[in-house]
C-alpha cells in the first residue's frame, strides 16, 4: 500500500475558515477516501450534511485500503435540543460492518458540542502511521460543510514525530476514546431511535440555519401521481403483481418509496443487483419514513427483522437464505432494474414470497425488452413513460445526439461470440493513437463542462484518461479513469468533476445504472452497445435536471457491424417492432435532435434487408436485447416461432445452434418431442393448460410429483395473478370458488388436469398420468436434467401465456371499439332479427379454431350470429376472422379481422377448386398446423396456392395439406 497522506499538498493551510472558497468538506471526502480509521464527534447531524459525505464512508467501508482489516469506523453525536436527524440516524444504522460503531451520547444535564474529525492511516504491521485531525465548528450539515462560515482547524502526525501538532494529534485521539466509551455513550440502535422519534420535538432554527430543519415535504411528481393512481387502480382489480416502465431520471425508486406508503405496506423488500443502488434506495424509504427501522440483506449484513429490507438479489437469491424467510413476510415487494428479473436468482425470490404486491422496475423503452419480464408479473404492464415523455413534460433535460463514424476499427474483422465482440480483440483495436485522436477532436468539437465516458474495459479506460491528459497538459484540462481497481475512487472522482478539478471522467460499468449524475451535461460512447437497455442506462446517467446544463450533449461512436442498431431512434420512438426501429422518422422530443455522420447512413443503406431465415432473426434481436432472447422476447419482436419450427424442427433447436448452448442441446436428445408438443405448440383456447404447467413446475413437480390437491391450490394461485383472464376463462360460479374449496379441486381436476392426461392427437403420448393421487410426468428425468428442464418448460409456458394475454386483450379491445355509423345500423336490424328471420351462423375467431371443431371438436363451443344473408345453410356455412396480411392485395382485399363467410368442403359441395379462395390445414414437417387463405391455381398438372399479396411466395399444394372450406366473401358489420 502507497505511503499516501491523508491531506492533499494543496491543502497548505492548517485553518478552514469555510464559506465558497475554504470548506471543510473536499478535505473529508480527500481524508474518508485516504484513511483505515475514521473517528467522528459531533453534537448534531443533519441529512443534508450526511448525504454530502456518506458515499464516500460507504466506498470507504465496502473497499478498505488495507485488504486484511476492515475500515475501523466510530460515529459519536447526541440528541441535544432534538437537532440531530432521525432520517439521518436510520441512514448512519445501515453502515453495519466489523469495524462500524455508532453512539449517541445521552446525558441531559449537560451539552455535548464537540466538532472533530480525526484520520488515521497505517498498515496491519504499523510499519507508517499517518494522522489528521480536524477540530472546530463544523457539525454534519450541508451549510457547515459547504457554505458557512466555519472555522476548523486541523493538526497533523507523522510517524517518527515529536513536535507540538504530534502531541496535541494523540491528545486529541485519546480524548476521543474517552467521550466514546463514557456511560453516557450508548449505543445506536433501531429501539433508540423509535424512541428518540416519539420524544422528540422539531427545532425551530430557521433564524439559525435553515438546513438544520428537516420537515422537508417530499411529494410526487406529474408522472409519479398518474402512476401511483394507476397502481391503485391495478390492486383494485385484484392485480397482485405489475411492471411500472419509467425512463431514467423520472424516479422509480421514490415511486417505490411513494405507492409502499400509499398502500400502508408493514414490511417492504426491496431487490437490486448493486449496492449502489440498495443504498440509494434505503436513504430514499428512510426520507419518506423514518419511523421503519431500515437495514440491508447483502453479503456482509443479514438482517431479519426490520420493517424495510433492501436486499442484495446475489445473496437473498440462493435458497438457503430465503429458507430464513416466511411466504408472507413482505407484504409490499419492488424488484428494482427488474429487466434483469428474468435471471434464476431473481425468480427464486419471486416465486418464493407470496406479498400483497410485487412492484417491477424499469426504464428499458421497448416492448421487446419487456416481453419476457412482464411474464414474471402477470403480463400487466400497469403504467409507462419513456424518455420522450420524460422530457417533455420537462422532467428531463433534452438532448442533441451526434453519431460519429468509428473509422479506425473495423468491426466485421472482430470475433463475434453469442451476441458480443470479443474483449480481447476489442481492448487491441481500442487502444490505439489514431482512434484516441479521433475521439479528442469530435470531444472537443461538442463537448460542453462535465464528461461521463463509457469504456469497454478497465485497460480502455486507463489508455483514454492517459491520452487525454497528455493533450489536456498543454490545455489545461484532466481527465480521471474509475473501475473497481483505480486509484481515484468513484465519490472522489464525481466531487472534482462537479467543482470542475477534472473534465471527463473514463468509466467501466460503475455508472451504468443507480447512480444519480446530475451534474453530467456531456456523455461519450466508446464501447459497442449492442443492447439498447444498456444504451439508454449510459444516456439517463446525463438527463437527469441540474441547474448547469440546458440540454446533454450525447457523441456515439458507431462502427460497421449489424449490431450497432440506431438506438437512439428506438428509445425515442419507444418502438416495439422486430428489429428495432427499421422505417420511419422518430418523433424527437422538444428541443432535441439527432445527426448522424453520412458515412453511417451509407453504411446502414447497405444493410438493409429483410430476414428470411429465423437464424438471421435470432441473431439480430440477441445482439438488439444483450442476451439471449426467450421465447417470449422473440414472439414480441415480432418473429415467427412456427417458421422457426419449420427451419429447425423447434424453439430451443434454434437456441442450441445459434448459441452452442450444450445444457440445452443434451435436454433435446430425451425431451425434443415433450417440449414441442406438450408446451410449445399445445392447442389453448382458454388459459388452463399453460396455468397448469406454471403451477407444475413452481412445485417443482419433475422431482417430487404434487398431489392433486396441492397443484390445484397452485394453479388457483397463478391463474388469480391474472384476475382478467381469470374472469373471463371461469364460469361464474367458479372464479368464485378459494383454492381451498373442493368444488375447485374437482373442477380442475376434471379440466385441465384430466385432459392433460389424455393422449395427444400429434404424437399420440400421454405426457402426464395420475397415481396415488399425484399429478406425475409420464416420462423419466435424469436427475442433472431436472432443473435445465424445468427452465425450458418455464420459457414457453411464459411464451403461451404471454400469447393467450395479448389474443384475449386484442378480443376484449375489438369488442370495446365505439360502433361506426354501419356497424350502428347493422345492430339495429338485427335486433329485429326475430321478425326477419334472420339466419344463425357459427362463428370462430380464427380459422384454426374453426377447422379443428369441424375435424375433431375443441373446447371452444362456436358462437352464434344473426346474419342477413340468403342461400346459406348452418350444416355447410360458417363465419371466421381473417388473421394476417397474406391475402390483402388484388381488387378484393381480404385485410386482417376480416370476417369472413366459408363454406365447409362436403362430398356434396366440393366441385371445382381452379381459382377459388379456400381455406386450407397445411402440416409441417414437425407436425406443425399452419391455417391459411390461398386462390388455387393449376399449372402443368400441379395444383399452386398463391397470395393476393405479392410479399408472400406461392406455394406448391402437397399430400400433407387439406382442403377445409371454401371462401365465400367478406362480411360488413
Amino acid at each position: 500500500m502507497p505511503k499516501q497522506s491523508l491531506v492533499k499538498t494543496e491543502f497548505k493551510n492548517v485553518l478552514t475558515v469555510g464559506g465558497d472558497n475554504d470548506h471543510l468538506l473536499a478535505k473529508l471526502l480527500y481524508a474518508i477516501n485516504n484513511a483505515t480509521e475514521i473517528d467522528i464527534a459531533v453534537s448534531f447531524v443533519k441529512q443534508s450534511g450526511l448525504q454530502l459525505i456518506l458515499p464516500a464512508i460507504q466506498d470507504a467501508i465496502e473497499h478498505q485500503l488495507d485488504a486484511e482489516s476492515p475500515l475501523r469506523l466510530r460515529i459519536i453525536t447526541s440528541d441535544y435540543l432534538g437537532i440531530t436527524c432521525p432520517i439521518a440516524l436510520r441512514e448512519l444504522i445501515a453502515l453495519e460492518g466489523e469495524g462500524v460503531e455508532l453512539k449517541v451520547y445521552t446525558e441531559k444535564s449537560r451539552s455535548f458540542h464537540m466538532k472533530s474529525y480525526i484520520f488515521v492511516r497505517t498498515d496491519k504491521a504499523n510499519s507508517f502511521y499517518h494522522g489528521a485531525a480536524f477540530i472546530g465548528s463544523n457539525n454534519i450539515s450541508e451549510s457547515a460543510l459547504k457554505s458557512g462560515h466555519e472555522w476548523c482547524l486541523r493538526f497533523d502526525y507523522k510517524e517518527p514525530d515529536d513536535s507540538f501538532e504530534a502531541e496535541q494529534f494523540k491528545l486529541i485521539r485519546q480524548e476521543f476514546d474517552n467521550i466514546f466509551t463514557h456511560p453516557y455513550s450508548v449505543t445506536l440502535t433501531d429501539d433508540w431511535i423509535n424512541d428518540y422519534i416519539k420524544r422528540r420535538k422539531k427545532p425551530n432554527l430557521q433564524s439559525v440555519s435553515a438546513d438544520w430543519i428537516d420537515d422537508e415535504e417530499y411529494l410526487p411528481n406529474s408522472a409519479q401521481v398518474e402512476a401511483l393512481q394507476a397502481l391503485a387502480s391495478t390492486r383494485a382489480k385484484d392485480f397482485v403483481s405489475g411492471l411500472v416502465v419509467l425512463a431514467t431520471g423520472m424516479g422509480k425508486t421514490w415511486l417505490s418509496a411513494f405507492d409502499a406508503k400509499q398502500m400502508q405496506a408493514k414490511r417492504v423488500l426491496f431487490v437490486a443487483h448493486r449496492e449502489e443502488i440498495l443504498s440509494q434506495a434505503l436513504n430514499t424509504f428512510a426520507k419518506l419514513w423514518p419511523e421503519k427501522t431500515s437495514g440491508f440483506y447483502n453479503a456482509k449484513n443479514k438482517n431479519v427483522d426490520k420493517d424495510m429490507l433492501f436486499a442484495s438479489v446475489q445473496t437473498l437469491g440462493k435458497q438457503s437464505h430465503l429458507s430464513k424467510f416466511d411466504i408472507k413476510h413482505f407484504d409490499y415487494i419492488v424488484v428494482d432494474e427488474f429487466h434483469h428479473a428474468s435471471a434464476k436468482t431473481y425468480r427464486n425470490i419471486i416465486n418464493h414470497f407470496s406479498s400483497k404486491f410485487l412492484l417491477g422496475l424499469t426504464a428499458t423503452p421497448e416492448r421487446t425488452d419487456q416481453a419476457d419480464i412482464l411474464s414474471l408479473c402477470s403480463d400487466n404492464l400497469v403504467f409507462e413513460r419513456n424518455l420522450v415523455d420524460g422530457i417533455n413534460s420537462k422532467l428531463l433535460v433534452p438532448f442533441h445526439y451526434y453519431g460519429i463514424w468509428d473509422e479506425f476499427v473495423d468491426y466485421q474483422a472482430i470475433p463475434w461470440r453469442n451476441g458480443k465482440f470479443d474483449p480481447k480483440s476489442l481492448d487491441a483495436e481500442f487502444a490505439t493513437k489514431k482512434r484516441a485522436n479521433h475521439i479528442f477532436k469530435h470531444w472537443q468539437q461538442k463537448q460542453q463542462s462535465r464528461t461521463l465516458a463509457f469504456c469497454v474495459s478497465k485497460s480502455h479506460a486507463d489508455y483514454m484518461a492517459d491520452e487525454f491528459n497528455a493533450k489536456f497538459n498543454t490545455q489545461g484540462f484532466k481527465a480521471v479513469s474509475v473501475h473497481s481497481e483505480s486509484t481515484v475512487k468513484r465519490n472522489e472522482a464525481l466531487s472534482m468533476l462537479d467543482k470542475g478539478e477534472i473534465s471527463v471522467i473514463f468509466s467501466v460499468d460503475l455508472f451504468n445504472e443507480g447512480t444519480d449524475l446530475p451534474s453530467i451535461d456531456t456523455v461519450l460512447m466508446l464501447r459497442p452497445t449492442e443492447s439498447i437497455i444498456i444504451f439508454l442506462q449510459q444516456l439517463g446517467r446525463g438527463l437527469r435536471l441540474s441547474d448547469t446544463k440546458k440540454q446533454l450533449v450525447v457523441v456515439d461512436f458507431i462502427g460497421n457491424h449489424q449490431s450497432f442498431g440506431k438506438n437512439i431512434e428506438a428509445v425515442v420512438s419507444g418502438s416495439s417492432s422486430g428489429g428495432g426501429n427499421r422505417g420511419g422518422k422518430p418523433e424527437l422530443p422538444d428541443d432535441c435532435y439527432i445527426n448522424y455522420d453520412p458515412k453511417l447512413v451509407d453504411f446502414w443503406n447497405t444493410l438493409k434487408r429483410t430476414f428470411s431465415k429465423s437464424a438471421d432473426e435470432f441473431v439480430e434481436l440477441m445482439g438488439r436485447l444483450g442476451h439471449r432472447p426467450t421465447a417470449t422476447e422473440f414472439y414480441k419482436a415480432k418473429y415467427d416461432l412456427n417458421k422457426a419450427v419449420k427451419q429447425h424442427g423447434s424453439w430451443f433447436d434454434l437456441v442450441a445452434e445459434q448459441t452452442n448452448d450444450f445444457d440445452i442441446a443434451r435436454i433435446l436428445k430425451d425431451h425434443q418431442v415433450f417440449l414441442l408438443h406438450a408446451v410449445q405448440q399445445t392447442r389453448m383456447t382458454k388459459s388452463f393448460k399453460g396455468i397448469l404447467l406454471k403451477a407444475f413446475i413452481l412445485l417443482d413437480g419433475f422431482r417430487v410429483p404434487p398431489t392433486l390437491e396441492l397443484l390445484a391450490q397452485k394453479s388457483h394461485k397463478v391463474l388469480s395473478s391474472y384476475p382478467e383472464i381469470k374472469v373471463l376463462d371461469l364460469g361464474s360460479t367458479e372464479v368464485n370458488l378459494v383454492a381451498t374449496d373442493k368444488k375447485w379441486l374437482t373442477y380442475w381436476n376434471k379440466n385441465p388436469v384430466n385432459f392433460s392426461c389424455k393422449a395427444d392427437k400429434n404424437t399420440n403420448i400421454s405426457w402426464f398420468r395420475i397415481e396415488d393421487d399425484k399429478f406425475i410426468a409420464n416420462f423419466d428425468v435424469e436427475d442433472n436434467d431436472i432443473e435445465q428442464l424445468t427452465e425450458c418448460v418455464n420459457e414457453l409456458v411464459d411464451f403461451q401465456l404471454s400469447r393467450y394475454v395479448d389474443t384475449k386483450q386484442k378480443s376484449q379491445e375489438e369488442k370495446s371499439k365505439p360502433e361506426t355509423p354501419a356497424q350502428q345500423t347493422v345492430r339495429e336490424v338485427a335486433n329485429e332479427s326475430i321478425a326477419a328471420n334472420l339466419v344463425q351462423l357459427p362463428y370462430f375467431p380464427n380459422l384454426k379454431i374453426a377447422c379443428g371443431h369441424f375435424k375433431e371438436g375443441t373446447e371452444e363451443e362456436a358462437e352464434l350470429l344473426h346474419i342477413d344473408l340468403h342461400n346459406v345453410d348452418p350444416q355447410r356455412h360458417f363465419l371466421a376472422r381473417a388473421s394476417g396480411n397474406s391475402m390483402n392485395g388484388g381488387k378484393n382485399p381480404i385485410e386482417d379481422g376480416d370476417l369472413l363467410l366459408l363454406e365447409r368442403f362436403t362430398p356434396v359441395s366440393a366441385g371445382s377448386i381452379t381459382g377459388v379462395t379456400v381455406a386450407i390445414e397445411r402440416q409441417g414437417v414437425a407436425c406443425d398446423n399452419e391455417y391459411l387463405l390461398r386462390v388455387v391455381e393449376k399449372r402443368s398438372g400441379q395444383y399452386w396456392l398463391k397470395a393476393n399479396n405479392p410479399d408472400y411466395e406461392t406455394i406448391q399444394a402437397t399430400e400433407d395439406m387439406v382442403t377445409f372450406a371454401r371462401f365465400k366473401q367478406v362480411i360488413l358489420i
